[in-house]
């Protein structure tokens, strides 16, 4: 195993050329002739600058420039100073000056005071340079910085169990001490294939390293490396132990914890000298956004030394390093490891969400392998379809219709040309006059749009809104919580009232729909405990408690007399369901998405499938799978 602290040489370049700094020239002592202030104050911006080469000095025979760049080069690129003066005392043509310096390294500081001598000629002021203006060295020492990196903090779930902590792994690489130079490019090729990596870039990478460089492949947890005697048969290839922080399964928690690796070189560029080669940042998800309170702040440590190897370095500073500080959050382990299995072997993009309609925590944020890598589940855009109808049937009540109100479920209904139909085996016992409660535990397109003077535009958007679709809330974390139209005519309008047209939605979205009726109000959704959700949106019309229990039976329905009947046998709580399929795209026949919502005592879910047949049929087995885990 790798030390818990990793300690990596600093960069290697200029002393923070290109800084600029505006110094305020400090208070004249009085009298006409130069100042010895003046020179001090141009010295001090020369050295913040990392430029002294035109700063005057005293018979000029010194390289300023190359004394400053010799002592800090070993500080590396992130390397930078603010250097003032504090203190100046002048005396019969001679000065003493006090010079206040604050480094930062690496992203650590490094604060110390330097003094340098002036002297008049020729009516001005001269430095009497010497290397230890620059830095607290002697002779011809330079200085060198080792950075120390902290813990990284822990994300943790539910009742803090932590979720991504260190975890063993091993670096597989090629050892080029280990094997004859030229034989290195074969051992690469064959470990390339054992590891199935990309070979001819491999073998590249350990032909063009030092003799002595350790090349790595792949870093893979430890129970996945390659056999020891699979290893021993290729020269030179070795697994390193080693610790990163990862979460209990390759997939757990899949993109929305993220990932931490290696930097590239364009964050080093975009840090600004905090970071370089060999450090270790988020990359992905929540480890990227909250890297610098999971990361901390490194320790330093910074040595004088001579070119003769046989002294010694002379330390000059350290500081400890900060560790990290751990990222709360809601997820459930067991239920949110069992929303990754259920998705494991679905092939188009998916999700599952999982909410506690009490208190709004998100129990399980899963995305599915088929959607490379994106946030379906929080981030995801797309039309929910039936389950829509919820609102749908809210927009009805508010305008007076009942749960027992008849409504005509027709094979078909034609809106400004267009036919709209219900899907292809809906039962025919559903058709005709059919109740409210009927038309949505059985999803009857035809009679959501045969009713739609009920429910006008903005009073189903309303109605959206108070179930949480369409509200701007900060998370902590991207996420769409939904978007309805308060206008929209002829087919767009018929289209609206079934999920489609302009409407809509993330997974997310409409888990929060599910728990805003299971729980009787309206539910904003909690991802990270200790941040409170911003929500910046405008007041909703309160859900009525009357309203809420009609959703909820016409959701019960759906178990017991409509498209959910398979979730009768669920075990626990009674079960309440609503079922989505959305047409999308520009193939004839249209290519489906599918949907289906549940809630069950204190649980709403949400499951979503890129390409399916319909709700009940695809999203409805990975549904009754999440339901029966969380038991």
């Amino acid at each position: 195993m790798l030390p818990p602290r990793r300690i990596r040489p600093a960069r290697l370049g200029a002393a923070g050329a290109g800084l600029a700094l505006a110094v305020g020239a400090l208070a004249a002592c009085g009298g006409g002739g130069p100042d010895a202030r003046d020179t001090a104050n141009d010295l001090a911006a020369a050295l913040t600058s990392g430029d002294v080469s035109k700063v005057p000095t005293r018979g000029m025979a010194t390289d300023n420039q190359a004394d400053l760049e010799r002592i800090v080069k070993g500080l590396g690129e992130g390397n930078t100073q603010k250097v003032r003066v504090t203190k100046v005392v002048e005396q019969d043509g001679a000065a003493t000056v006090t010079l206040s310096t604050r480094r930062v390294v690496s992203g650590a500081e490094w604060s110390y005071t330097t003094k340098a001598s002036l002297v008049e000629a020729d009516d001005q002021w001269e430095v009497d340079w010497k290397p230890s203006i620059v830095a607290p060295v002697k002779g011809d020492e330079r200085l060198t910085a080792l950075t120390v990196a902290g813990e990284r903090g822990d994300i943790l779930g539910a009742k803090d169990k932590p979720l991504v902590t260190q975890r063993p792994v091993v670096r597989v690489g090629i050892d080029k001490t280990r094997v004859k130079a030229r034989a290195a490019g074969g051992s690469a090729t064959a470990l390339a294939e054992l590891l199935d990596i990309d070979a001819s870039a491999f073998r590249k990478r350990v032909e063009a390293s030092g003799a002595r460089a350790f090349v790595e492949g792949l870093v893979v947890r430890a129970g996945d490396a390659p056999a020891d005697a699979a290893l021993a048969k290729i020269p030179g290839a070795v697994g390193i132990d080693a610790e990163l922080p990862l979460g209990p399964t390759r997939t757990f928690g899949q993109p929305l914890l993220g990932s931490v690796g290696d930097v590239t070189a364009e964050i080093i560029e975009d840090s600004k000298g905090a970071l370089g080669p060999g450090d270790q940042v988020g990359l992905s998800g929540l480890q990227k956004r909250y890297d610098t309170q999971l990361r901390g702040r490194p320790g330093l440590e910074i040595a004088a030394i001579v070119s003769d190897p046989a002294v010694a370095p002379r330390e000059v500073f350290t500081s400890e390093p900060t560790d990290g500080t751990s990222l709360r959050t809601t997820l459930d382990p067991k239920l949110q490891a069992a929303a990754d299995d259920i998705l494991g072997d679905v092939d188009p993009a998916s999700a599952i969400v999982a909410v506690r309609p009490s208190t709004g925590e998100l129990l399980a944020v899963a995305s599915g392998p088929g959607g490379d890598g994106n946030d379906t589940a929080t981030s995801g855009r797309y039309a929910p379809g039936s389950t829509f109808k919820i609102a749908t049937a809210l927009a009805f009540l508010r305008s007076g219709v009942t749960p027992s109100t008849k409504v005509p479920c027709t094979p078909t209904v034609t809106v400004d040309g267009r036919t709209f139909k219900n899907y292809s085996d809906y039962p025919s016992s559903a058709l005709g006059k059919v109740s409210l409660t009927t038309a949505i535990a059985n999803s009857c397109n035809t009679a959501m749009i045969a009713t739609m003077n009920k429910a006008p535009q903005d009073r189903l958007a309303d109605a959206a809104y108070a179930l949480g679709l369409g509200r701007d809330v900060d998370l902590g974390v991207p996420a769409f919580l939904g978007s309805v139209p308060d206008t929209a005519k002829g087919t767009e309008r018929a289209a609206s009232m079934i999920g489609q047209g302009r409407i809509e939605a993330s997974p997310l979205a409409m888990a929060v729909v599910a728990a805003s009726v299971q729980d009787g109000r309206l539910v904003t959704p909690v991802l990270l405990p200790d941040l409170k959700p911003k929500d910046t949106s405008a007041p909703a019309k309160p859900l009525k408690a009357q309203e809420a229990t009609s959703l909820a039976d016409m959701m019960r329905a759906v178990v017991t007399d409509g498209s959910g009947r398979f979730l009768l046998d669920v075990p626990g709580p009674p079960v309440g369901a609503k079922t989505g399929t959305a047409e999308y795209g520009d193939e004839v026949p249209p290519r489906t998405h599918a949907w289906m919502i549940g809630t069950q005592g204190d649980l709403a879910v949400s499951v979503f499938v890129w390409d399916g047949d319909s709700g009940s049929a695809t999203a409805g087995p990975l549904l009754e799978k999440l339901l029966r885990a969380a038991r």
